[in-house]
């Protein structure tokens, strides 16, 4: 019953998260994903570190299929993703760690630029909402 409820919650918070919170999330979740494998590796759990460096694949190539290629920079994060794909690939098929240390930056980048992004086209929002007047128009 209790986990009925709990899952009730986590569906909800989801449904109602901004399209950038989702965004933060995924980095997010890429990045736990990551250390996780970096820790199952150094462990020697080599089923663990390819999972969870397939969920990380999975996120990526999600995140790729879900660009609006209408807009310029979606070409820009499209070429991030792959470049990330790729070596995310490498690291599965090699089990090089120093790789992890590579994309980890970047992805840490890419939620910190989009959680900024997220901060301020909430703020310009809440701004427009206390101010209709000031409105363009």
């Amino acid at each position: 019953m209790i986990s009925y409820g709990y899952q009730q919650y986590k569906a909800q918070s989801v449904e109602t998260m901004t399209k950038g919170e989702m965004l933060i999330l995924l980095y997010d979740e890429i990045n736990k994903r990551l250390l996780r494998a970096k820790k199952s590796l150094a462990e020697g759990e080599v089923q663990l570190f390819e999972a969870d460096v397939q969920r990380a694949i999975d996120i990526v190539r999600y995140l790729i299929k879900s660009l609006d290629r209408r807009y310029p920079i979606s070409n820009d994060l499209y070429r991030m993703y792959d470049f990330i794909n790729f070596d995310l690939s490498r690291l599965k098929s090699g089990r090089n760690l120093s790789i992890i240390d590579e994309i980890t930056p970047l992805v840490k980048d890419l939620r910190d630029t989009f959680k900024e992004a997220d901060r301020l086209a909430k703020n310009s929002v809440n701004a427009v909402k206390s101010n209709p007047d000031s409105s363009v128009g």
